[in-house]
């Protein structure tokens, strides 16, 4: 594939991506509440999920989203009960500081369900691949090997992009040492969680 048609997709992509919505909330909102250590799961299945929508679209499989509904619907509501859920904890969490008193995490396959939950649910990134990506990238003419340098490039873009903002939300947990700031910025991330449900949820 022509590395400038890689790199309009990358442009393209950056621009969806890296603008905040319901799985970026979602993730922000859960380093700041626990930390990055236990959210790499999450940010595998967000991965996986886009590299999903990407092969749908580039093997002319759009038309089993189409045929499929019902069950893209559940998924996304699925995503959006486990978010509320994770909210609820959020909320609710003790706001002792150390280590000890810190909530139980949640399971590893948990979080990788609720990222693919998440990606897979979201229609902004359902509308990015079906939708927008045919009129960036002539999907008749890509080969084996360009759906391979396509999904390489998106998988580069969307490390950066998640992993900065990681470490965004990791410097600012360090600066919440008191109980009090413990207690705003699990309200906060609570809220923030909340709100990536109900972005979810509002999207057709």
């Amino acid at each position: 594939m022509a590395f400038s048609s890689l790199l309009i997709f990358a442009g393209a992509l950056l621009v969806a991506a890296g603008s905040p919505g319901p799985s970026i909330a979602a993730l922000v909102a859960r380093v700041i509440s626990k930390g990055f250590r236990d959210v790499f799961p999450f940010l595998a299945a967000m991965w996986i999920g886009e590299a999903i929508w990407l092969s749908m679209a580039v093997f002319g499989l759009a038309f089993v989203a189409q045929t499929f509904h019902l069950a893209f619907v559940v998924v996304k509501w699925a995503g959006v009960a486990y978010l509320v859920y994770l909210a609820w904890k959020m909320w609710t969490a003790p706001v002792a500081v150390g280590d000890a008193d810190m909530p139980r995490e949640d399971s590893s396959a948990r979080l990788f369900l609720a990222g693919m939950a998440v990606t897979l649910g979201n229609p902004k990134i359902m509308m990015f691949y079906l939708a927008l990506l045919p009129t960036i990238i002539d999907l008749g003419a890509v080969t084996l090997l360009g759906w391979a340098e396509l999904t390489l490039t998106m998988a580069i873009v969307l490390i950066a992009i998640d992993l900065t903002w990681v470490l965004a939300a990791a410097q600012a947990r360090k600066l919440l040492r008191s109980k009090r700031a413990m207690l705003i910025a699990n309200r906060i991330s609570a809220a923030t969680m909340g709100g990536a449900a109900a972005a979810i949820a509002a999207r057709s």
